[in-house]
């Protein structure tokens, strides 16, 4: 997908401030049992035709307004992705401004999670 430069510029603006992780990192954080909470935050239809095993829906259009009754934890890590990773570094942005500590956006997001032969679930 060809994205404006205005976009690229709000996204390359967003990583300056959005800790980031890849595929490999995130299984990493997985298997060391970290407690985490995994949100995709594409759209519906998106999450609908295939999403990452026990991830929670929150798509970026709704995030900042349900993400409190979600998750109250302001503490908690949350691994934000979406189809490539520039939505979830958006929302990641705001979740840090609405004061959440530990938003971290999955750099790749979902192409890269099924690149990598990774399990879906629909």
């Amino acid at each position: 997908m060809d994205h404006s430069a205005e976009f690229l510029a709000l996204v390359d603006d967003a990583r300056t401030r959005v800790r980031e992780t890849d595929v490999d990192g995130y299984l990493k954080l997985r298997e060391s049992g970290e407690p985490h909470v995994l949100i995709d935050v594409r759209e519906e239809s998106e999450f609908a035709a295939g999403h990452i095993p026990g991830s929670l829906h929150l798509g970026k259009g709704i995030i900042e307004r349900d993400i409190i009754a979600r998750v109250p934890d302001k503490n908690a890590t949350l691994i934000l992705y979406c189809g490539g990773g520039f939505r979830s570094v958006l929302a990641a942005d705001n979740l840090r401004k609405m004061g959440y500590a530990n938003p971290i956006s999955m750099d790749g997001g979902w192409r890269a999670w099924e690149q990598a032969g990774q399990p879906v679930e629909t």
